[in-house]
């Protein structure tokens, strides 16, 4: 897996300060998509073992309330592969901090339904680590820049916290 970017203060993709990774690759291409550099699979650097540390470490700090990861695309099957065990790992080192994440994917039909789009080996595995999913494709018809933590009104901001499909 790449990665486009790491945002080791990030206001704007969460409640809180907040860590923010940037994956790279998605096949969704939404038209107006504010980083389609990042549909690219290659775009950015590779993400390593010292990319995870230096993650684990800009989450130590009290002000951190948690990591957002956002893209691209994180569901992408490739990007599960490694995200899995990374969310595991920073859900054991930070217990008390929280992790967004952003799909264009919709929760029920690609992500939970036996046939969906996106449903492989590894997403429950993620889904199990997330507090918090902003779903749904971005769709520029629907833009609205008065929304907090969505681009669009078909996203939702959806708790999971009540959906914990396994313990980590």
């Amino acid at each position: 897996m790449h990665y486009g970017n790491i945002k080791k203060t990030d206001i704007a993709d969460g409640e809180g300060v907040r860590v923010a990774l940037f994956v790279s690759g998605c096949r969704n291409a939404c038209k107006g998509c504010f980083n389609p550099e990042t549909w690219d699979f290659r775009y950015g650097r590779p993400f390593t073992a010292d990319t995870e540390a230096e993650i684990l470490a800009a989450l130590e700090p009290d002000y951190i309330r948690g990591l957002t990861v956002l893209g691209g695309e994180p569901f992408e099957e490739e990007n599960q592969r490694v995200l899995a065990p990374f969310l595991e790992r920073v859900r054991r080192a930070f217990p008390g901090k929280d992790v967004w994440c952003y799909t264009g994917y919709v929760l029920e039909s690609d992500l939970l339904a036996a046939d969906g789009r996106k449903r492989g080996a590894f997403t429950d595995r993620m889904l199990a680590c997330i507090d918090v999913l902003v779903d749904g494709p971005f769709i520029e018809a629907q833009k609205d820049i008065t929304l907090s933590f969505r681009g669009s009104r078909n996203q939702r901001i959806i708790n999971l916290r009540g959906l914990r499909l396994h313990s980590y």
